[in-house]
């Protein structure tokens, strides 16, 4: 009753009112509580219950505030404070509704609140000594706590701070004392989602493997790699249909893989495979712009030489491309085009390259265009692609934008910086690609376009002059000159490069280069000095000129100077391979076998497959006495030239001189195979079974001999003599007989029909032996002519030469080759030997018809391989005690019938 008599009697009092001053809501919250709450018995509801002792404490409050500082204060320290939010009256009319039920149900107080009036500590306030108040700053404390414990001042607890101590505690307002914070914690990798983001890692890295491997040109590796990665992906989509995440699968990992493993399957040539990965793809419409990659089905179609599906997907790339990307339409247009060409329908590609021209032209469609009309040609339009072909423009920066100022040190180093990075090497090889276009275009058409070739490449020259590429004019001319030498045209060559003497010394050195080349071919040394010295004149740094200034020095013997010229055009060229070549030949003529064999090793580092080179490293080694050197070098050599019958023979004779007989006899065979005519070749091997007593394959030989040297008289004794050793007589007689028909004046033939006839029984011995008789007579008067002309012509020389007194003419040599062989006087004199020694194993070798023809020819015979040692005498020096037939040895029942 007592509740509600006063709040009928303040029912003009408003919530609004209530929460104005905040001060005074925070002290009779205080004091509210200390009285309702002993009576209430529900705690958590006290607030409810109180609120009209709540009314009245604060409308005493107000007046007393008023009675002190008066309604119209100035220094109000609560102003401002008066504003507050409307929807706070329905809820403070909410609890007064809940008043009338909750009020008279509280129990008795019975706990100790420390800090109140109650527990015996009063606390000075603002407020006077009208109402103690508990706390430090005057707000109350609600709920019970346990002695000693320090409570909240609200229902929401402070951050960092209490108001109270507990006992025995210290001021710590950042918490210090309860030490370091405790360890972040640590990431669950067994997580279904961490797997699958470990396994989309490894997935990415193999990928990223594979794209290196097949950087590094390791194809086998990046393939690995790609279906490795393959295999990984699949593994992670079975993963994630299990953890029921399958509408989370990684589509763009899943494109990645297969377009690589695609990719690699192409790069290793497993067309098959490639397909249908990219088939895979294509046909997923989930990926996006998949339709592209037909272009790379295409490619691989036209790989395999399948032109008719080539186009068919190329012309399905082009239609699933929009008109914005026309850069990537032009490219598969230019693909169509080369894929016409491969299949002869040279118009249909016409098509596509005249589209190319009129919307993006480049230079490689030009060419193309013109390829195709120089196909079907068409003059006219052959000369209209040519004139856009040098209308197309490079889209690079002129050359003088890297002509350094001279005033300014900061642009002259920002110009040697920019001279040689990769844009300005990109710039050079695009203009050298476009100039070897338009000069290969040139020679192309030039025969076609006018009636004449030279008419054809007077109007291509006149065309470039008038295009950008002006410098390009003299070297049509220059082409044109070659051109000529090709046709074998030497006289209108000649004048077309003595027409650039007036020119520029660039070109005015290129013409006199030539020019001094092809006199140097005709032998013309004279014009040829003179016009290696104009050329040099014009630039001294041209290390073709110097090379054949050199090269007609070499041919002069003056070999020190032609070192001189070789060096010089090192020194400006380093690359310059003819110099080294030369200045090689040079020092091996000049006896510097060293230096020689220095030069052609750098040589052989920079042109690791020249046979050339690496035949005169061998042979250098066997002049400096190093035979297994030299046969290492020409096994090298072998492996490059397999089928070279004059290495082969080399090899043979190496291994001869060594005494290898089983090795010389293999290369020896070889060489024969590939060249069954080298008459050295084919005695060593004719003396090689007559030595392993195999006279009967030695037969063959000798007759390939005698085809090919049909005057040479000791081929056919040879044979004949094959026949006797193998106890084939009849043939041996027959063979003779032939041979005395062909040479009737041969001693050496009648003599063995003589006996031959004797030991037969036959009647023709006479006839024989009569014949014998007077060529034997004639040979002695031949011999007695030859030998009283050589002693009259020994006198005169004597008498003329003590006419003269001491004068004498110097002696003379005979010029050595400008290309060196190898080879060398003693090389020679060992062969002519050796081979004069084979000779006089026949029996009578010194009969005249053969004295005169085949013994002085063959003494001088020259191996083109080079010098050869002398090697051991062979079969054929029994002969020299078989010259008779030693009948004691031989029994009458071997003798023929």
């Amino acid at each position: 009753m007592h509740t509600q008599s006063l709040f009928s009697g303040y029912a003009t009092v408003t919530v609004s009112n209530l929460f104005k001053d905040k001060t005074l809501l925070t002290h009779m919250s205080f004091q509210l509580c200390m009285i309702c709450i002993p009576s209430s018995t529900h705690k958590r509801r006290y607030f409810e219950e109180c609120l009209p002792c709540f009314v009245v404490l604060y409308l005493d409050l107000v007046s007393s505030t008023q009675e002190h500082h008066g309604p119209g204060t100035e220094n109000d320290l609560y102003t401002g404070y008066n504003d507050y939010n409307p929807t706070f009256d329905s809820e403070v009319n909410k609890n007064f509704n809940s008043i009338k039920t909750s009020y008279g149900r509280r129990p008795p107080m019975t706990a100790k609140y420390p800090g109140t009036a109650i527990g015996g500590r009063p606390i000075g306030t603002a407020y006077g000594s009208r109402m103690p108040i508990g706390t430090a700053i005057g707000r109350p404390m609600t709920g019970a706590v346990q002695d000693g414990a320090a409570r909240p001042m609200t229902a929401v607890r402070a951050a960092g701070y209490s108001s109270t101590l507990a006992k025995g505690s210290s001021f710590d307002p950042l918490g210090q004392s309860k030490g370091p914070a405790p360890p972040l914690e640590t990431k669950n990798d067994d997580t279904p989602e961490e797997k699958i983001k470990i396994m989309e890692k490894k997935v990415n890295d193999l990928i990223e493997e594979s794209c290196l491997a097949h950087a590094r040109g390791d194809l086998q590796q990046s393939l690995e790699k790609a279906k490795e990665a393959g295999r990984k992906e699949r593994a992670l989509v079975r993963q994630r249909e299990q953890t029921g995440t399958a509408d989370h699968i990684n589509l763009d990992l899943t494109y990645s893989v297969l377009f690589n493993l695609a990719n690699q399957y192409a790069n290793n040539d497993m067309y098959t495979e490639a397909l249908n990965t990219y088939q895979v793809i294509v046909k997923n419409k989930m990926f996006n712009n998949a339709g592209r990659l037909k272009v790379n089905m295409a490619n691989i179609y036209f790989k395999q030489k399948n032109y008719t599906k080539a186009i068919k997907f190329y012309r399905m790339a082009l239609d699933q491309i929009s008109n914005a990307h026309n850069a990537m339409r032009i490219k598969i247009m230019q693909n169509i085009g080369v894929v016409f060409i491969h299949m002869g329908q040279y118009s249909d590609a016409i098509t596509s390259f005249e589209y190319i021209m009129s919307e993006s032209p480049n230079i490689k469609t030009g060419f193309n265009l013109i390829l195709c009309y120089y196909a079907i040609g068409d003059r006219e339009r052959m000369k209209k692609a040519f004139q856009k072909l040098i209308s197309v423009p490079l889209g690079i920066d002129d050359e003088d934008k890297y002509i350094p100022p001279n005033d300014d040190p900061h642009a002259n180093m920002v110009i040697e910086a920019i001279k040689n990075d990769k844009l300005h090497q990109m710039e050079r090889e695009r203009k050298a690609l476009a100039e070897k276009y338009i000069m290969t275009s040139a020679k192309l058409i030039a025969p076609a376009i006018e009636s004449s070739f030279a008419a054809g490449f007077d109007w291509c020259v006149d065309m470039v002059k008038g295009s950008q590429y002006v410098e390009l004019a003299n070297d049509l001319e220059i082409n044109k000159a070659i051109t000529y030498l090709r046709q074998r045209d030497f006289k209108q060559a000649v004048e077309t490069l003595k027409m650039f003497e007036k020119k520029d010394s660039r070109v005015k050195s290129a013409a006199a280069t030539n020019l001094s080349f092809l006199y140097f071919l005709e032998k013309d040394y004279d014009q040829a000095d003179r016009y290696a010295e104009l050329a040099m004149s014009a630039d001294r740094y041209n290390p073709a000129a110097l090379i054949n200034k050199g090269n007609t020095e070499f041919v002069k013997e003056d070999y020190e100077k032609a070192a001189e010229f070789y060096k010089e055009a090192l020194r400006n060229d380093s690359s310059c391979t003819e110099g080294l070549y030369n200045l090689g030949l040079t020092y091996k003529r000049l006896g510097r076998l060293e230096e020689a064999l220095d030069c052609f090793h750098k040589l052989h580092a920079i042109l690791r497959n020249s046979a050339e080179v690496m035949y005169q490293l061998a042979s250098l080694y066997e002049m400096l006495e190093d035979p297994h050197q030299a046969i290492e070098w020409l096994m090298q050599l072998t492996s490059v030239t397999p089928t070279d019958a004059q290495v082969l023979a080399k090899l043979g004779d190496l291994y001869d001189n060594e005494g290898d007989k089983s090795q010389a006899f293999q290369y020896y065979y070889e060489s024969y195979r590939y060249f069954p005519s080298n008459i050295s070749v084919i005695e060593w091997l004719g003396a090689y079974y007559i030595d392993t007593q195999f006279c009967e394959k030695a037969i063959q030989y000798f007759e390939r001999a005698t085809l090919i040297q049909p005057t040479q008289v000791k081929w056919q004794l040879m044979v004949a003599s094959c026949y006797r050793r193998s106890g084939n007589y009849q043939k041996a007689l027959e063979t003779y007989k032939d041979i005395h028909r062909k040479f009737p004046e041969n001693v050496e033939c009648l003599r063995f029909l003589v006996r031959l006839c004797t030991d037969m029984g036959l009647k023709e011995v006479q006839d024989y032996a009569t014949k014998l008789k007077k060529v034997e007579k004639m040979k002695e008067i031949r011999e007695q002519r030859v030998r009283s002309g050589r002693e009259s012509s020994a006198r005169s020389r004597r008498e003329g030469s003590a006419g003269s007194g001491s004068s004498s003419s110097p002696n003379t040599t005979p010029p050595l080759r400008a290309s060196d062989s190898g080879q060398s006087n003693h090389g020679t004199s060992a062969k002519g030997e050796r081979l004069s020694v084979k000779l006089k194993t026949l029996p009578g070798s010194n009969e005249p018809y053969e004295a005169s023809t085949q013994q002085e020819i063959d003494a001088s015979y020259v191996d083109p391989l080079g010098p050869q040692i002398q090697r051991p005498k062979t079969a054929a020096r029994k002969r020299n005690e078989e010259d008779e037939f030693a009948d004691e040895e031989l029994g009458d029942d071997l003798l023929p019938e």
